[in-house]
């Protein structure tokens, strides 16, 4: 059910909550959370289904900020229960003019109390996730560089605000590589790398965090390549003294690891959708050392 409430307010719009659960028996005991999407620049549709899909798996109450400017100065508001919110209830925030700039004021009167707040950029990075109006409310500051121009010098900018809580999405798709790599080198007799190879497609973000997780976390050498022709990353090899370690997904869904003294192993490795990206961090709400200081390697190496 999709309730529209234009040129409203948000007492208006807790009001129409209210009689939305009396009227549809929709429950909001068991929200866990509150998830707070800046849709600035985004595709508002795609990220409430993106976050309906994380919803099956953490129910809570979406709020969607989608600033248009019509030339009106105007809140206009969709409220999305029952079966066009998933295991959530969805509020959509459309301002216009000279409520634009407020998003954090519109959003909090909105907030479950009591309920930890998780903040997502689906597309435009902010200067500073964690002191833009909304991510200071959030325990949690979800990004995505993947769609940037120039991830290398978001990252950098990232680096510079990072705070406890912060994380992005490039650093999520890479999740299973980094698992399998720690596996794989567990089972060496030297563990010394001396080279990773990385190689994907250009201006991939994950790389580029990837690469600095492995230079930071094993003090290695970096070489990485770049196709065009590709989608996500393809493959990489760390060099050790017992031989290399090597992971190689051509196809962007079955990957073949090769260890020294054992034979390949092919492995399903398919690339990760968005929703189940935003699922996963959404299981965590506490910090990710282990992302800032890939973060902060990644700005150290571009000095």
């Amino acid at each position: 059910m999709i309730i529209t409430l234009p040129k409203t307010n948000t007492s208006e719009i807790n009001k129409a909550l209210v009689n939305a659960r009396k009227e549809g028996g929709v429950v909001s005991l068991s929200r866990v959370m509150t998830l707070v999407i800046d849709a600035t620049g985004a595709n508002a549709d795609e990220a409430i289904e993106t976050a309906n899909v994380a919803s099956r798996e953490h129910p809570c109450r979406i709020i969607v900020v989608a600033p248009h400017d019509d030339g009106d100065d105007c809140l206009n508001a969709e409220l999305r229960v029952g079966g066009d919110a998933g295991a959530s209830e969805v509020v959509v925030l459309r301002p216009s003019g000279a409520q634009i700039p407020h998003g954090d004021t519109l959003v909090t009167p909105l907030l479950l109390p009591d309920a930890p707040i998780v903040a997502w950029w689906p597309a435009e990075v902010p200067a500073s996730a964690s002191g833009s109006g909304i991510g200071q409310m959030a325990v949690r500051r979800i990004t995505d560089t993947k769609g940037e121009e120039e991830p290398g010098d978001v990252l950098v900018r990232l680096a510079e605000s990072y705070l406890p809580g912060d994380t992005d999405l490039a650093w999520t798709r890479v999740t299973r590589w980094r698992a399998l790599l720690a596996s794989a080198l567990e089972q060496v007799d030297d563990r010394r790398v001396t080279r990773a190879r990385l190689h994907g497609d250009t201006g991939s973000p994950s790389i580029l965090l990837l690469g600095a997780w492995l230079q930071n976390t094993l003090g290695c050498e970096i070489e990485d390549s770049y196709d065009d022709t590709v989608r996500g990353l393809q493959s990489i090899v760390l060099e050790t003294p017992s031989g290399e370690i090597g992971i190689f997904r051509p196809d962007g869904h079955n990957a073949t690891l090769t260890q020294p003294g054992q034979p390949d192993h092919t492995i399903a490795l398919p690339a990760r959708s968005l929703g189940d990206c935003l699922a996963e961090e959404l299981r965590r709400l506490d910090e990710d050392p282990v992302y800032g200081e890939a973060l902060a390697q990644f700005a150290r190496a571009r000095g």
